[in-house]
């Protein structure tokens, strides 16, 4: 076991036990507040410039800077409103839900297990979500946005932190190696998750990368 507190460390009862409902530690909850700002912040941008274009045909978002990184043809494409409205409208009621989740596991609350694993679903949605929107944005659209990279990072921590979070304190089965691989190392996953997407946008645009 290492020395330091994990990052999902959870608050425990005077005699040792967790009981019927969990907390998490400072920590977990400030991840949970950045990221869910980031993810918040992206999307108001997005919201914004998306006012923007709709105002202004010819209006050109600060974050399209050269042939690759080019939001304006994002914001413009289909798959911009997959719920028949735009999607950044999405990220500004759920990731303001995420900075509520956080502020008040940061005042030591603690939710039963249906409540984290409604969260945990939340939070699959999201990274899933981005996912189909990743392959799009690569592989269709041909474009990446800077603001979109950034929710997408966002919700890919905050994902495999609370994912962690319910393996180790049991609220998803598992046998007990990942749940103590999700104690000592909640950090490996997302790393490599961003690492992967960092590796494809490099390749599907190797060219102009080295050019």
């Amino acid at each position: 076991m290492t020395t330091t507190a994990p990052l999902d460390e959870t608050h425990t009862d005077a005699d040792g036990s967790k009981g019927g409902a969990v907390g998490a530690s400072r920590a977990f909850a400030w991840m949970l507040i950045v990221t869910g700002a980031a993810g918040l912040f992206a999307a108001w941008i997005i919201t914004i410039d998306k006012f923007h274009l709709l105002e202004d045909k010819n209006f050109k978002p600060a974050c399209g800077i050269n042939p690759v990184v080019a939001c304006g043809n994002i914001m413009e494409s289909d798959q911009a409103s997959a719920f028949g409205f735009p999607n950044p409208m999405l990220g500004l009621a759920t990731y303001a839900i995420v900075i509520a989740v956080g502020v008040t596991l940061l005042a030591n609350a603690r939710f039963p297990r249906w409540y984290w694993l409604t969260f945990n679903f939340g939070t699959l949605f999201g990274v899933a979500f981005c996912t189909w929107l990743q392959y799009q944005s690569l592989y269709n659209i041909g474009n990446l946005c800077l603001w979109c990279c950034l929710a997408w990072v966002a919700t890919i921590i905050m994902f495999w932190y609370v994912t962690a979070h319910n393996v180790r304190n049991g609220f998803l089965p598992a046998p007990a190696a990942l749940r103590n691989f999700a104690d000592e190392f909640p950090w490996v996953l997302p790393v490599l998750h961003i690492g992967v997407i960092g590796i494809l946008i490099l390749t599907r645009w190797w060219d102009f990368w080295t050019s």
